[in-house]
């Protein structure tokens, strides 16, 4: 065989460059215009809940935790049949793969996510209740929650929750606990979700604690700071006062040693 025909002969069975063309694409949902109004930055986002949630469940390979993501049963090619959540959270799931396709595509997941919360705007809070309701009872989303600042003003009233029992909702027990204070226990998240005084927060009865927002976490960081400085500034001031202490005994025994040198001088001099 001749050179050339060894030539040809590679160049025909080599492989060519994989180009951006021939690269696998994955399906995505389209993207949707944002909402218009500030309903979720004021009440959710600000406070940093969603961190907040997902450090509570763990597992962050498996647990997603998200707002505004859309879920529909497959990926959809225009917005019917599609629900955008203010805030949903899901277990057991592979998270990247929701995250590559832009939304939550139930039948790839292969589940409807756990939980899901409507934040009442003026823009949507006329179907969160019945529509929305309807469609996450459908898509089998364990609990549905609402939840309204202004009590009652866009809902019946400012804290609902509905869990699914035999692919229907039935309602969650709300407790007052004190004027302005309310309360649901959520299973799926095992924390209460509070309506206080037109703020939605979450409590953790294992722990007795509340879940900690941006603020809190960095107040309490501060905290924790200024008292590790105190602890240090302690042991230095300690260090110091053991220095000074050992310094003092170190004159102490000098000033014996000398007395008796000088006792001692006397004695001699005096002779027997």
């Amino acid at each position: 065989m001749t050179a050339n025909a060894t030539d040809n002969n590679a160049a025909a069975t080599r492989h060519p460059a994989a180009s951006p063309a021939d690269a696998p694409t994955i399906a995505r949902f389209p993207d949707f215009p944002p909402r218009d109004d500030m309903m979720n930055s004021i009440h959710i986002h600000d406070y940093g809940y969603q961190p907040a949630l997902r450090l509570h469940l763990g597992n962050p390979d498996t647990t997603i935790v998200l707002g505004e993501v859309p879920i529909a049963w497959d990926i959809p090619r225009r917005r019917a049949g599609v629900r955008i959540p203010d805030l949903l959270a899901a277990l057991d799931v592979c998270t990247d793969q929701i995250l590559n396709r832009m939304g939550y595509a139930i039948h790839q997941v292969g589940k409807p996510p756990d939980f899901v919360l409507e934040v009442a705007s003026d823009t949507t809070s006329r179907q969160d209740e019945a529509v929305r309701r309807r469609d996450y009872a459908a898509f089998g989303v364990m609990e549905y929650w609402l939840f309204d600042p202004d009590w009652g003003q866009r809902y019946e009233t400012g804290l609902i929750g509905w869990s699914l029992v035999n692919g229907r909702y039935e309602l969650i027990t709300i407790h007052e606990y004190a004027p302005g204070m309310y309360y649901g226990y959520s299973v799926v998240l095992e924390l209460y979700v509070c309506w206080e005084h037109g703020r939605l927060r979450w409590y953790n009865p294992v722990a007795r604690r509340y879940l900690r927002t941006y603020d809190e976490e960095q107040d309490n960081g501060i905290a924790v700071e200024a008292q590790r400085d105190e602890e240090h500034s302690g042991r230095i001031v300690a260090e110091a006062q053991r220095d000074e202490e050992r310094s003092g005994r170190i004159a102490a025994e000098a000033e014996l040693q000398r007395l008796r040198a000088e006792l001692a001088c006397r004695r001699a001099a005096a002779g027997p």
